[in-house]
């Protein structure tokens, strides 16, 4: 769960920085750097540790690693609290102390790598797919593309499309899934048809099965049509 995972280093690059940084600060010691798998590594397991230096927001941390010592058998280990450094720049969406996390806030717009030249893709129609969750942003990005002179493509419209009277899917739709889920004036009442199938993962998919095909096709006619207009 951790803000912009998209942009975490490689573990082997942490590592390398880390153990660089380790050994510029004392090289007479000897470090083990582990990946960590589980929230609490080694740290669990290893009956050699004697110390776990902590910071005030992950005390809490410690205390569940000693309690899951002594679950296996091991003695605890003496907590050392440090104090974190504080970031005197820190904006006010980033995290006061000097984290990861705000330098991948502050990395966002940043051309990371130059793109990679495919042979495969063709040079135009340049396709981004735009997901997310309700109240992402989706819409106020889509907006900005547009301005800069996107063609948009609305799944959203076209997923309602699909089921308008006359269309393969509305026939196919309706064949399988009843009269009983249209409205008076003909159209898919689709409360109807959603109370049908999303209690149902075997009837949702019958229904997917037949609308998604349909909407990935007008997707490509709309990529067609953007293509002919530059």
């Amino acid at each position: 769960d951790k803000v912009l995972a998209e942009l975490i280093e490689p573990y082997e690059l942490r590592a390398a920085k880390l153990r660089e940084f380790l050994e510029d600060v004392k090289p007479s010691l000897h470090y083990d750097i582990v990946p960590l798998v589980d929230p609490y590594g080694p740290s669990v397991t290893d009956p050699d540790l004697q110390c776990l230096v902590v910071s005030e927001e992950t005390r809490r941390g410690g205390e569940a690693v000693n309690k899951k010592r002594l679950e296996n058998g091991l003695p605890e280990l003496a907590l050392y609290e440090i104090l974190m450094m504080k970031d005197p720049d820190h904006s006010q969406n980033e995290e006061e102390k000097i984290s990861s996390s705000s330098l991948r806030q502050r990395l966002l717009g940043t051309l990371l790598q130059p793109p990679r030249p495919d042979p495969a893709l063709p040079l135009r129609p340049y396709v981004i797919g735009l997901t997310g969750g309700t109240g992402s942003g989706k819409s106020s990005i889509a907006k900005l593309l547009g301005q800069l002179g996107a063609f948009l493509i609305d799944a959203d419209k076209l997923g309602h499309a699909v089921y308008v009277p006359g269309t393969p899917a509305y026939e196919r739709v309706v064949a399988a899934f009843g009269a009983e889920i249209l409205s008076e004036d003909g159209t898919i009442n689709r409360k109807v048809l959603g109370a049908k199938v999303f209690g149902s993962q075997e009837r949702l998919k019958s229904l997917t099965d037949i609308v998604w095909p349909e909407i990935a096709q007008m997707v490509k006619e709309r990529v067609r049509e953007a293509d002919a207009q530059g």
